[in-house]
């Protein structure tokens, strides 16, 4: 029994040192699915809040539409503790303090949410949950649709703070996997 106890603690110190742990990856559409090769080291749930704003769309006289301002979200594991938050850039930040952005790559529409969303990150900042990351894909939308109320001249700069919650897959740059 104790060599039993003592094997398993071996292990379990050994996944925690290793940075990231291997996880499995999400299906998700083709048009946002990560390239070959990428595995999951983190997945999250943002909870939240987006930020529209009434604006005049781009060369079209007279023309309105709802903009997205920016994200303000806390992000969660799976054990419903707050690892980090999500907020405009697009950034993604860890509680150790080390964040990416990144710019999106492609959109696969979930009717009545935000879209689903592939991400290419840029190179990181700071060492710890977000060192290394490539990609980042939002998955499972709730909520978060551009408002439908009306945006014209009357309201043009007008704000409105929609809720969403996505579920955030982050991916690594190469690692070696066993």
């Amino acid at each position: 029994m104790y060599a039993k106890i003592t094997l398993l603690a071996a292990a379990a110190t050994l996944t925690a040192c290793s940075g990231h742990m291997m996880m499995k990856t999400p299906e998700a559409p083709a048009a946002v699915t990560v390239p070959a090769g990428n595995k999951v080291v983190m997945k999250t749930v943002g909870i939240g809040d987006l930020t529209y704003q009434c604006r005049a769309k781009a060369n079209m006289a007279g023309a309105f539409e709802w903009v997205l301002a920016g994200p303000d979200a806390i992000l969660y594991d799976s054990n419903k503790m707050a690892v980090g938050k999500y907020y405009g850039g697009p950034t993604w930040e860890a509680n150790d303090g080390s964040k990416v952005t990144g710019k999106q790559l492609a959109v696969s529409p979930n009717p009545g949410s935000i879209p689903l969303q592939l991400v290419q990150a840029n190179p990181s900042m700071g060492k710890g949950a977000m060192s290394d990351i490539t990609y980042i894909q939002r998955l499972n939308t709730v909520g978060g649709a551009a408002p439908t109320t009306p945006c014209g001249a009357a309201n043009v700069n007008a704000k409105q703070i929609v809720k969403y919650q996505a579920d955030y897959v982050f991916y690594p740059a190469s690692m070696q996997y066993p």
